[in-house]
């Protein structure tokens, strides 16, 4: 029996994690407003607003088409993972390896938003298609160092940033590279200690067995809690060293706003891990730290609206 139509919608929102996507639009957003100190034209906003959600569609797309047989073969070596309160598995987790959506279901649908936010970077600045196009290519050895070295991280790293960079480039020809280097190493230290290294936690059960490289399966728990909290750390470094890098005028909101931000999302979740070491905690980390380039994007637009 087919499945009704917004039943299969959920399917393609879950392959390419749509929740956590729309989350993640927080950052291009955030870079454009931090480089500009104020909302960018009408046209870069709706074009942004577009590529962006393609953009991050099509990428996280990508990621479970490329380990499409590495899930499948995780799936039935060690059962799908409960997933409950996981924010990348709001309507299912791994669809296609699952086999709720086709292979080639899930290729059509990545090249579909993949051409369309390429198409849109393009109208926006070259520089930031071929950033987008990078990213991509990026996503993809991520997936395929899954058992070659847990150095994979900081391709992970890299990644995340290439939104908020493109962002830059999609407002400012020729950004300083003073500005653009503190903005790379916050997204870039955020990714590692509050996303890509709390999420391999939860899985270093499964990883071990399939004798995946991970920063969890070489460092273990304690060293795993140490480089989480080291990284949050240098990337709330950076958010404060911005407010003196970027052109546009901040308010001292900015810092009543990023503190509190960093402690509550950031330092005191990372700190619960390293104090009891529980792969729930690092899944609370992982969910909690999602929500701060939101927050983000909201302090840094009070702090420049409210100077």
């Amino acid at each position: 029996m087919a499945l009704p139509l917004t039943s299969r919608i959920r399917l393609f929102m879950a392959l390419s994690r749509t929740p956590h996507g729309l989350l993640d639009m927080a950052t291009p957003a955030l870079a454009a407003l931090l480089w500009l100190g104020t909302v960018p034209p009408l046209y870069v906003i709706v074009i942004g607003a577009l590529t962006a959600f393609a953009g991050y569609t099509a990428v996280y797309a990508l990621n479970d088409v490329v380990d499409y047989r590495t899930d499948r073969e995780k799936i039935r070596e060690c059962g799908l993972r409960c997933s409950e309160g996981d924010l990348d598995s709001v309507y299912a987790r791994h669809p296609m390896a699952q086999g709720l959506l086709s292979l080639r279901e899930g290729v059509v649908w990545m090249v579909a938003w993949g051409a369309v936010a390429l198409g849109g970077a393009y109208l926006l600045n070259p520089a930031c298609a071929l950033i987008f196009v990078f990213g991509c290519v990026a996503e993809a050895i991520y997936c395929l160092m899954l058992r070659v070295s847990w150095l994979r991280v900081l391709v992970s790293g890299t990644v995340k940033t290439m939104g908020g960079v493109a962002a830059i480039f999609a407002v400012v020809p020729d950004p300083p590279v003073s500005f653009l280097a503190a903005f790379f190493l916050w997204l870039f230290f955020w990714e590692i200690g509050g996303q890509n290294v709390p999420n391999d936690w939860t899985d270093m059960d499964e990883d071990r067995r399939l004798q995946a490289k991970t920063l969890p399966v070489k460092f273990g728990d304690h060293g795993s809690a140490r480089i989480i909290l080291a990284a949050l750390s240098i990337s709330i470094l950076m958010s404060i060293a911005l407010f003196w890098l970027t052109p546009a005028k901040l308010g001292a909101i900015y810092f009543a706003g990023a503190v509190p931000a960093a402690i509550i999302l950031l330092l005191a979740p990372a700190l619960r891990l390293y104090t009891n070491r529980k792969s729930e905690l690092a899944a609370a980390l992982f969910n909690r730290a999602s929500y701060y380039p939101l927050t983000m994007l909201a302090v840094i637009f009070l702090s420049a609206v409210f100077k």
